[in-house]
């Protein structure tokens, strides 16, 4: 994808976002027009194959958009995050005719958003509950998922259940009678990405919403859709970063403390180049885990891990330390710099907790030196 594409689509974004975010973050909502307007471009999703209706874009160009999202406002860009999981889910497990149409509603203005969690299930998926079951040409959906992201604003569901002995994805419209969404109030970060709790209540629909039409290992439907997720959300933390590098950078350039620049003083100093290597150091392994994907390297999986797993703990350092440059000037509800406070700390939770990441890369290191 060419730069000046990228710069296009980011342009957009910049006039549809302007200086909103705030007041979106304050409110804890998004205007629905707004991610109508995103989602008719295909900008939800920007990594939808040209032959299904969407942009095209590969990783690292859906990386760099990204990450721009992310540095105008986390919510959004989280909404983009799990529009994208469930596209990516679809085109991986899905039929041929599924994929035409459904992919090509997610690229023109459906929005969509994926379960995984449930009450007494989130890291360990195994213990999910949510079942589907066959009834006569239909199937039959009950349980219950819990903080789902973007589910407030969706139209669809990627679900993901027991079936039988195995597991399935279920695409599920919310109109569907019998789903009840419920949004989840006050969230600590990202408090307008309609977060919501959604409750099954034996939902039928035909059994052509069931991804694959087949039952399918829990394992391979989870690491589908986290691995994207895990990307996504490593490239908002770049965009964190950079948000908060530039805001603090920028306040300690014109605020006057004892006779000087804050930036003179070498302590305050130390916060920023701190930033600024946090910053890098993030850019560049997300970078790297989207080369990987790019190229369809075996390592890809791992490396969308090692990028969510650090891209987020530098976003939480990051965010702390701009805080702390702009102090109270920072320190006021959803200002940009306390939004990136809280919102960073939600990411290394989402998609796969920090323990959990560490666990993966021990278990990729044991491995690897055999």
């Amino acid at each position: 994808m060419t730069s000046e594409r990228l710069a296009e689509e980011c342009a957009i974004v910049d006039k549809l976002v302007g200086g909103h975010p705030e007041s979106w973050d304050l409110a804890g909502l998004i205007p629905e027009k707004v991610l109508r307007d995103l989602g008719t471009r295909g900008l939800l999703c920007p990594q939808i194959p040209q032959e299904y209706g969407g942009i095209g874009f590969d990783s690292l160009s859906t990386g760099e958009f990204t990450a721009h999202v992310g540095s105008l406002c986390s919510s959004l860009r989280s909404v983009m995050t799990s529009q994208g999981m469930a596209a990516w889910t679809i085109q991986r497990l899905a039929d041929i005719e599924q994929r035409h149409q459904y992919l090509a509603q997610l690229a023109s203005g459906q929005l969509a958003a994926v379960g995984f969690s449930e009450p007494q299930a989130g890291s360990d998926l195994s213990a999910i509950d949510t079942t589907v079951r066959d009834d006569g040409d239909s199937v039959i959906l009950t349980g219950q998922k819990v903080w789902m992201t973007a589910a407030h604003y969706a139209d669809l569901l990627v679900v993901f259940c027991r079936y039988g002995d195995d597991s399935a994805a279920v695409v599920v419209p919310t109109s569907t009678p019998g789903v009840h969404v419920q949004r989840v109030a006050d969230p600590l970060g990202c408090r307008a990405a309609g977060h919501a709790n959604v409750l099954f209540d034996s939902v039928r629909l035909p059994m052509s919403n069931v991804l694959g039409g087949a039952k399918q290992s829990l394992a391979l439907l989870a690491t589908t859709a986290l691995t994207y997720g895990r990307i996504s959300v490593a490239w908002g933390c770049v965009g964190i970063l950079r948000a908060c590098l530039a805001a603090a950078s920028s306040h300690a350039r014109s605020r006057q403390q004892f006779g000087k620049p804050l930036a003179e003083h070498q302590l305050v100093g130390r916060h920023l180049a701190e930033l600024l290597a946090s910053e890098q150091i993030a850019t560049r392994i997300c970078e790297h885990a989207s080369r990987c994907w790019d190229s369809s390297s075996p390592d890809m999986a791992v490396a969308t891990v090692l990028a969510k797993h650090v891209s987020a703990s530098q976003a939480v350092k990051g965010a702390a330390a701009a805080v702390q440059v702009l102090a109270s000037a920072g320190a006021q509800d959803g200002h940009l710099v306390a939004r990136a406070y809280r919102d960073a700390k939600l990411m290394e939770i989402i998609e796969g907790s920090t323990e959990i990441c560490q666990l993966i890369l021990a278990q990729h290191a044991l491995t690897a030196s055999l």
